[in-house]
């Protein structure tokens, strides 16, 4: 029997590289793919003072991609994903925005373009399998046949929380192979196989944000479209309704946010609340960004399909969080609602909130 391709998407960092080099010593047939999600060419104003080769996705990192199967010696193909990374996650980054949310791009790229849109090309170039270089695990419960999500052994390069929304049939079709070691293994094993990107910075920004101003993007693409941000400066006001100042677009913040507040109050003062039906920005002290419960919806349940009973776990609200008790109970369908053993602070609409119990990803979802 002919041995089964296995696909291999490929940023041109070392890590999905390393993937393909572990995955052609083993003696696998290896496919590469990278997917071509943003044209580097629109709204080049905000391109001015980007920092080169820091941002993922880039024409350069399509290059390397390429240098290193050709290193390899297998098959590579660059496809075009631009209609559905706009589509997916450019479109709802600006509509979170405007809306007052705080997006998460690389969690819907994750579930909506990497393992949905890629798995299935991978099928039309004979790949039934789908390697990647994010810092996790599989593995499948005989009991229950159904496929886990589990943390990376390395904690501080954990990428679980990024791949919530995945489904039982893209994670049964994923492998991880990185998700046993830690950066410095990777790193020698891309030095081992003499890889031309071993010594590769990591990419830093959003691949459509190569300046890091998200408001200068949200505006700069409006206006590509035809259209423009239609709610502009507003008051900032306290939680009594108190106004303090002016804000120059809601687009321009976030919960917790500090800084670029303009505001001159002799004490620290936090965005705690946006609030985009009046056009006001809502300040308070650090008390005011506590909560000790919240409502998340479109949530993905990976080791059964749907929350029967309340159970306890930990839960992530950012990334970097430090993951923090809570009760999750069903809140209808697709919802749940998380009370919190003690108050959390920042708790962002938009964000995404995870659940763990111990190296297992429960699940997770939108924060309302």
């Amino acid at each position: 029997m002919a041995k089964q391709t296995i696909a291999v998407a490929m940023s041109g960092g070392v890590d999905s590289s390393t993937v393909a080099a572990l995955l052609c010593a083993r003696g696998e047939s290896v496919v590469g793919l990278t997917m071509q999600l943003w044209n580097q060419r629109r709204l080049p104003e905000l391109s001015a003072g980007a920092v080169a080769g820091h941002r993922c996705c880039s024409l350069d990192d399509v290059y390397d991609a390429r240098r290193v199967a050709e290193h390899l010696g297998f098959p590579y193909y660059v496809v075009n994903f631009e209609r559905q990374f706009e589509q997916a996650v450019v479109r709802p980054f600006v509509d979170d925005y405007l809306a007052g949310r705080t997006p998460i791009p690389c969690a819907r790229c994750n579930t909506f373009v990497k393992f949905d849109d890629l798995i299935r090309l991978a099928r039309q170039v004979d790949a039934g399998r789908l390697a990647t270089g994010h810092y996790a695990r599989i593995r499948r419960n005989p009991r229950t046949g159904r496929s886990e999500l589990l943390r990376a052994i390395d904690s501080a390069k954990d990428q679980s929380y990024f791949l919530f929304g995945l489904t039982q049939e893209q994670l049964a079709r994923t492998e991880f192979p990185l998700g046993e070691m830690s950066k410095t293994e990777v790193r020698e094993a891309a030095r081992a196989a003499r890889l031309p990107v071993a010594e590769k910075p990591e990419s830093q920004e959003i691949c459509f944000v190569p300046n890091g101003d998200y408001a200068g993007f949200i505006e700069a693409y409006l206006e590509e479209q035809g259209s423009a941000v239609t709610a502009g400066a507003g008051e900032i006001v306290t939680p009594g309704g108190e106004v303090l100042g002016r804000h120059q677009g809601l687009h321009h913040y976030t919960v917790g946010q500090r800084r670029g507040l303009g505001l001159a109050a002799g004490h620290p003062l936090y965005v705690i609340e946006i609030d985009p039906q009046r056009n006001r920005l809502v300040v308070g002290e650090d008390a005011d960004l506590r909560r000790d419960s919240c409502e998340v919806r479109e949530v993905n349940w990976i080791p059964w399909e749907t929350l029967e009973q309340p159970i306890d776990a930990e839960v992530k609200i950012r990334y970097r969080h430090r993951s923090a008790p809570a009760r999750i109970e069903s809140a209808g369908p697709g919802r749940a609602r998380l009370h919190f053993e003690t108050p959390q602070r920042a708790i962002t609409p938009g964000q995404a909130a995870v659940f763990y119990q111990g190296d297992m990803v429960l699940g997770g979802g939108w924060i309302v």
